[in-house]
């Protein structure tokens, strides 16, 4: 049986019942609305279809980060939080359009925009408007803002808090939509759903799931980077991952407080998980501080950024910092499953200090055909490899010992401007964009 067929079609599946059920959500309560409401002007059609949509987009926006498993090994979860953001985005015009056309249907309504007179629900609706404003700001322009990780993502849970609340109130105080026979019912679904799916992300998962690991060891790999050894509990499984994959650590049960981590180690013995991880804040402290013996607990795994679903003759692995962690987790495993696959390495760092593993690579050489490409932006005089940025002539050198005849697939992590460049020199090349898979370091 041809391989693409066995690899492609469940994940074209898959997606393709993902696709179907977010439209379903998102355009559904306006189209059932348009067919069982009485006839009405153009303004308040507009203005119920827009907060419609709007209402629906939010459900999705909140539902689409919440660690559904089998949507983010369907599309990965790039494309996940890009559409994420783009819902919010579109939740925003919405609601600006919305607010439009009730005014448009009635000019005495622009009383309502003032809070301190307005009703309550005209209130919860400014709220929510204010907060999803904010939000788009937030996300528009993050990088503007330098906020560390723990910051921005208490800001983006909290204002995502006001607006769904603010929403929900707004469409129970109104009494518009929610004695409506058919749209009654409809709403209440909607809202459940995001109930069911903050349950499982919030508790679900920290109580049904457990995800209990043991601290094995903890290891300094240079002074800003840490790898972290966990086994499972005793009885426990193991975490069972494809290389590439990555996962959610948390250092206690119930904490709130929890970062994403690629997985490092072999997928092929699910008796020991290691994250390398590079970071001075307090969680990255809290990680140090660690000992032999105490607990941890995994989320995972999620994603699709895995060369297990590709039928690839060979592999381009390109990486920039702590992105090797991904590609380390590939090497580990192919060596335990004794691939013989061409692998070729190109590994993107400041200076020789943030050059991770070098020894290690040098050994899997001997058990992968392995070619391993140093590239620093920063080098010593002594330096005579290569440097600068990974452009087309460079990737034309490492590339000249693969056969371009076959299908190979090239793998990208790191920060989003590594990533962006390289994409586009391997577009350059004739590179097929299917070929390529890419994982960024970057915020939602």
């Amino acid at each position: 049986m041809d391989r693409t067929t066995v690899s492609e079609a469940p994940a074209a599946g898959a997606r393709t019942a993902w696709v179907t059920a977010l439209l379903a959500v998102l355009a559904g309560p306006a189209l059932v609305h348009l067919l069982t409401s009485e006839p009405m002007g153009m303004w308040r059609q507009l203005s119920s279809v827009t907060g419609l949509v709007a209402l629906s987009a939010l459900v999705c926006t909140a539902a689409l980060p919440s660690r559904l498993r089998g949507l983010t090994r369907a599309f990965g979860i790039e494309t996940v939080v890009g559409l994420h953001r783009q819902l919010g985005i579109l939740s925003a015009v919405l609601i600006a359009v919305h607010l439009g056309a009730v005014v448009a249907a009635n000019p005495t309504q622009v009383a309502l925009l003032m809070v301190p007179t307005a009703p309550n629900r005209a209130r919860a609706a400014v709220a929510a408007t204010v907060s999803i404003g904010l939000l788009v700001v937030l996300a528009v322009w993050k990088r503007k803002f330098n906020l560390r990780y723990e910051v921005w993502r208490w800001l983006h849970l909290m204002l995502a808090v006001f607006v769904l609340g603010g929403t929900a109130l707004h469409v129970l105080w109104l009494q518009h939509l929610v004695t409506d026979a058919v749209m009654g019912p409809l709403l209440a679904t909607l809202g459940i759903l995001v109930v069911v799916v903050f349950a499982m992300r919030w508790w679900g998962r920290a109580v049904l799931d457990g995800g209990e690991f043991t601290v094995q060891a903890v290891r300094a790999e240079n002074p800003t980077v840490t790898t972290l050894v966990l086994s499972p509990r005793e009885g426990g499984e193991g975490l069972r991952f494809s290389p590439g994959q990555f996962a959610w650590v948390r250092l206690q049960r119930s904490a709130v407080e929890e970062h994403p981590f690629t997985i490092a180690s072999s997928a092929h013995d699910p008796r020991y998980t290691e994250f390398t991880i590079r970071g001075t804040g307090d969680f990255a402290t809290g990680v140090r501080d660690l000992r032999p013996g105490e607990s941890v607990w995994v989320d995972g795994p999620y994603g699709s950024f895995t060369c297990d679903d590709v039928p690839a003759a060979g592999l381009v692995l390109i990486a920039g910092g702590v992105g090797i962690t991904p590609m380390m987790s590939m090497l580990r495993t192919a060596a335990d499953r004794g691939d013989q696959r061409p692998h070729r390495l190109i590994y993107v760092a400041r200076d020789t200090g943030d050059l991770l593993f070098r020894d290690e690579l040098a050994m899997l050489r001997h058990y992968l055909d392995l070619e391993v490409t140093e590239v620093l932006r920063r080098p010593s005089a002594t330096w005579t490899g290569a440097t600068g940025e990974i452009d087309v002539a460079l990737l034309s050198t490492v590339l000249r010992t693969l056969d371009l005849g076959a299908r190979n697939d090239y793998f990208l992590c790191g920060p989003p401007s590594m990533v962006s460049d390289v994409h586009g020199a391997l577009t350059v090349m004739g590179v097929r964009d299917d070929h390529i898979h890419t994982e960024q370091f970057d915020m939602a």
